[in-house]
């Protein structure tokens, strides 16, 4: 009994040692972002989006120096554009979509210690999102005049855990989206710089279920900076 006494302690204070070395700060950086437009998951470069994410993480260890637990919460832009036409030439068409999320990624960090102050790293995990605003326009340019259109996203009430919306419409976007993150970077003491690819699993599309057509989902390419406090 004693023993396990001792080994309960022992963990507890690991514990609260390890919980004493949690960290958070700040981050933010650049996104370029697409939607899928093949059933394979393949992006036309062409209509990738810059936007941008900011917002706070928390950095805790799991194992010292070693492996940590990331999770963070952002807001995040996404979205895509079209291009119908020459945009050289007197008559185009360009639609964009800019979707935004509040983003919470729970991201596993694997780090390597290649000096006294710095580590490389990689790390993966899911991410949940739920949308909040963002815009559509559209530019129509006829003969070198170009007049410009917008409206704001629609969006159903859908959660994770209803399918039977009754307010879902191919003209609305899905508010809850989620999918996957991988990302490589480098910790200079507070400093983080990274790099990472954010794959959405659902499609964004209101009422557009269908298992044979896999197209528009998130993903999303960023680059970010970071300070750990």
């Amino acid at each position: 009994m004693t023993k396990k006494i001792i080994l309960s302690l022992a963990a507890l204070v690991i514990s609260l040692g390890a919980m004493s070395q949690v960290r958070v700060g700040v981050k933010g950086g650049w996104n370029l972002s697409s939607l899928t437009v093949d059933n394979d998951g393949s992006v036309d470069k062409d209509r990738s989006l810059s936007g941008y994410h900011i917002g706070l993480i928390a950095d805790m260890p799991l194992v010292p120096r070693i492996l940590s637990f990331q999770p963070g919460v952002f807001y995040s832009t996404k979205g895509a554009k079209l291009v119908s036409g020459d945009e050289d030439s007197q008559n185009y068409t360009k639609f964009t979509t800019r979707p935004q999320y509040i983003e919470v990624p729970l991201n596993f960090i694997g780090k390597i210690p290649v000096g006294a102050n710095t580590k490389l790293f990689a790390g993966i995990g899911p991410y949940f999102a739920f949308g909040v605003a963002g815009k559509n326009k559209v530019y129509t340019t006829i003969g070198g005049v170009t007049t410009t259109t917008e409206s704001d996203i629609k969006w159903d009430d859908d959660t994770p855990f209803n399918d039977g919306d009754p307010n879902k419409g191919l003209n609305k976007y899905k508010r809850f989206d989620w999918g996957g993150n991988l990302q490589v970077g480098a910790e200079f003491r507070n400093v983080l710089i990274s790099a990472q690819y954010g794959m959405g699993f659902g499609k964004i599309n209101s009422g557009s279920d269908n298992s044979s057509d896999d197209k528009n989902k998130n993903r999303v390419f960023s680059i970010s900076a970071g300070y750990l406090f």
